[in-house]
């Protein structure tokens, strides 16, 4: 058992909780010691006491308090992720990888290290995930795809052949990126919208066409 804490404890924190349980139900593997949230509200709070686990305080508080253990960010915003990871490597947390059993994958998938992958996830073959790449319910990933470094994925994403995402890319809800595109680091595509060219870096696009 290996000893993990969960950044986050939002709706996406307690998501990555799920993940955890799952897998623990498979072969038991972590020791869930808690959540690290430095704005945690009281209605968050109650809801991850409801599931028998609790708030251990902010990050720098679990940090001072605990000795290194891994962890897993259960925060959406790229930016933030990246700050976050970045902190925790420094102070010699190692970030978990962690793929809900429900997920398939094709050939030649690689992951990168605190990745998380939730259920009902369909990834097909030569595709390449960056660091701390986060994949929500149901999202598709088509073949030939990379997703760099903190690309966020929501729920019913579907991602077609060779596209490639950039650093810090989230793709909103049910939002589908056809084939052969690139959209740039830190773009936004919003939900629903439908990309159908290139995206260059740093700009939201939205709508059927996303524009």
């Amino acid at each position: 058992m290996r000893d993990i804490v969960i950044i986050g404890c939002g709706g996406f924190g307690r998501e990555v909780h799920d993940i955890v349980d799952a897998l623990n139900a498979q072969a038991p593997r972590y020791n869930l010691l808690g959540y690290a949230d430095d704005s945690a509200s009281e209605q968050n709070t109650a809801l991850v006491e409801r599931r028998g686990s609790r708030v251990l305080g902010s990050l720098d508080a679990v940090l001072a308090q605990y000795d290194a253990a891994e962890f897993a960010i259960g925060i959406g915003n790229p930016q933030v992720r990246k700050k976050l990871d970045t902190k925790l490597v420094e102070a010699g947390w190692r970030a978990a990888t962690l793929v809900h059993p429900s997920a398939t994958f094709g050939g030649d998938v690689r992951i990168g290290e605190g990745s998380i992958v939730c259920a009902g996830v369909r990834v097909t073959t030569d595709v390449t995930l960056g660091r701390s790449v986060h994949l929500n319910l149901n999202a598709t990933v088509g073949h030939d795809v990379t997703l760099h470094d903190y690309v966020s994925v929501n729920p019913l994403v579907a991602i077609s052949g060779w596209v490639e995402a950039h650093e810090g890319v989230m793709f909103g809800t049910h939002s589908a990126i056809l084939q052969n595109l690139s959209v740039g680091a830190g773009s936004v595509v919003g939900a629903g919208s439908c990309v159908v060219k290139n995206v260059p870096e740093g700009v939201v696009v939205k709508g059927v066409p996303a524009k």
